[in-house]
């Protein structure tokens, strides 16, 4: 039989297969080389704009600036979040692996793009004309409109940022490439810094024209901190300034002493908590010198202000604390100041000059606080007379604040929320489910001016999953006691043998922590131990005695959730950081 069947419709079938497949393989083809080439255009888009961003970040204090930077930018942005957004990439985006890989490539391109377009363009724009001239007095006053007409932008600007650093830390970066990993984390720390820049500008734009009298006069209590003798937050208070403001013009008003105050109340101004009485008894309520030694300044500076009261018959609006390392910083700024004495007082002298020299040239007290006052004045009119940088100044401020040298506390609560969540109000150390904070705070018990050269190192470290370590080395570099003032070396009025330094270290462990263990050794005189607990946290204190030379040391163990991150809050001293090191394995002893 003669075969009759039709094989024509199969061929055809079969063509039509294979034009089919031929087409798939075209079209999948040409869509990874469009997906890869877009890919490829958007990544260079991207670090261009990383790096311009990175630029961006750290000009925000000088807002003028940002415009020209933030152009480039934009254009790099836009480019890259158009090169990932076309339906092929949206499609290809679906795929397993390479799929999130393409997905986050597309939300980092519209998420930087949306920080730019809607929350730094808005602020350079809305700053362009605020120059370094336009923040300098101008007949003795501040323009405080100009200050304050960045306020809503700012506070703008820093919520479109915050959201921008959310949605690229909701990015899951594990199955990322490497080197699209390492772009993903630096484009959210590029964003987060400067989510964190504008909202330090929206929240100074929001309280300084306040300070500065722009609703009716204010007045504030500065505390000139004494780091040769330490307290809690820098030095016991040695000094005092009142400064009035109204509408922009800021004035010296009133100058003091500790040595002008009463010699120590027999009943604390205030009522303390049980807890800080067990610590530091009733002597921060009694004598002014001590207002500083409850390490918080929210506590503290209430009771400075009663106390001014008390002394003055005047009520402040708020206390500010500095010290002369903070004065220091602010001359880079104003330049040298020259004092009443003929001495010139200079960013490089003004430490050395203030808590050195000038007990080696003034035995008598007095002679000393008229110094004190007369710098500190002559720093002030500098400032009221707008000798100093604009810029500079924010920088030194800004670093002032960051290694907890400034301080502030305002009466008004709705002032005070504005620094919340800020290093300026100086409260403890916080701990939450990201970070783990100790604290570890100083306080002389001499009598003297010698811890001027006494040196703390602070290690912190994770030793395990729930376990963590602090160590805390003290060193005396005094020089031979004979060399010194008796007025520095105290002349053993607390029972201390002239040269030594008594030193009562308060370690704050992390809010809800565990002490396991804790050891000591030291050269000195046999260290003792006393604790008790303040707002939840567990304290250890630490008392030590050393002649010069001689060193001790603390370690701690405690039990406590392993967090991201470890770090330390430390009284800051003249030339150690407020801030402990961070080291890698368990900090041991010795």
């Amino acid at each position: 039989m003669t075969d009759t069947y039709d094989h024509r419709p199969a061929a055809r079938a079969g063509r039509v297969f294979a034009w089919c497949a031929a087409a798939a393989l075209v079209l999948g083809l040409f869509a990874t080389l469009w997906v890869g080439v877009r890919g490829g255009l958007a990544v260079t888009h991207l670090t261009a704009a990383q790096r311009a961003v990175q630029d961006a970040a750290s000009d925000i204090d000088d807002p003028p600036t940002l415009a020209p930077v933030l152009s480039t930018v934009r254009e790099e942005t836009s480019a890259a979040r158009e090169l990932t957004s076309d339906p092929i990439w949206s499609l290809a985006e679906t795929l397993p692996w390479i799929g999130p890989q393409l997905s986050a490539l597309a939300v980092t391109s519209a998420t930087l793009d949306d920080a730019v377009s809607d929350g730094l363009g808005p602020l350079a724009t809305a700053a362009s004309g605020l120059s370094d001239e336009a923040l300098r007095p101008k007949d003795g006053a501040f323009d405080i409109e100009v200050i304050s007409a960045l306020e809503p932008v700012a506070g703008t600007a820093s919520a479109q940022l915050h959201t921008a650093t959310a949605e690229l830390s909701a990015i899951d970066t594990r199955s990322l490439l490497g080197p699209l990993r390492d772009g993903v984390t630096r484009a959210r720390d590029l964003v987060d810094t400067a989510a964190n820049s504008a909202d330090a500008l929206h929240r100074a734009a929001r309280l300084i024209p306040t300070m500065l009298g722009a609703d009716g006069p204010r007045s504030y209590l500065v505390l000139f901190q004494n780091n040769a003798e330490w307290r809690s937050l820098g030095g016991i208070v040695g000094a005092l300034a009142q400064i009035d403001t109204d509408g922009g013009r800021i004035e010296l008003v009133d100058q003091a002493s500790a040595a002008d105050f009463p010699p120590g109340a027999e009943q604390p101004v205030v009522d303390l908590p049980a807890e800080v009485r067990d610590l530091y008894d009733t002597r921060p309520a009694r004598f002014i010198q001590n207002v500083t030694q409850i390490p918080d300044f929210t506590v503290g500076a209430p009771i400075a202000r009663e106390m001014w009261r008390r002394l003055r018959g005047r009520d402040v609006d708020g206390v500010i604390a500095l010290d002369p390392v903070t004065l220091g910083y602010m001359l880079t700024a104003t330049g040298p100041v020259t004092l009443p004495t003929g001495d010139e007082l200079t960013a490089d002298n003004a430490v050395p000059l203030l808590l050195q020299e000038v007990y080696r040239r003034y035995p008598d007290p007095a002679q000393q606080d008229a110094f004190f006052r007369a710098a500190s004045a002559a720093v002030f009119a500098a400032l009221a007379e707008g000798r100093a940088d604009p810029r500079e100044l924010v920088d030194a401020l800004s670093r002032a604040a960051s290694e907890d040298r400034l301080l502030l506390w305002n009466a008004d609560a709705d002032d005070q929320a504005v620094l919340d969540d800020t290093t300026l109000q100086g409260t403890l150390p916080t701990t939450d489910a990201t970070r783990t904070t100790f604290g570890v705070y100083l306080d002389d018990g001499t009598g003297s001016k010698m811890d001027f050269y006494l040196h703390p190192t602070v290690d912190v470290a994770w030793c395990g999953p729930d376990s963590a370590a602090l160590s805390v080395t003290l060193r005396n570099d005094a020089p031979d006691p004979g060399t010194l003032s008796p007025y520095v070396t105290g002349e053993g009025a607390y029972g201390v043998p002239v040269g030594e330094a008594l030193t009562g270290v308060y370690v704050y462990l992390p809010a809800g922590a565990r002490l396991e263990e804790r050891t000591s050794t030291t050269e000195g005189v046999a260290a003792g131990f006393a604790g008790g607990a303040e707002q939840g946290r567990q304290v250890v204190k630490w008392s030590v005695q050393l002649a010069p030379g001689q060193q001790a040391h603390l370690d701690l163990r405690v039990s406590t959730p392993r967090t991201t991150r470890i770090d330390a809050r430390v009284t800051p001293t003249i030339g150690s950081p407020a801030i402990g090191n961070v080291v890698e394995g368990c900090v041991a002893a010795g």
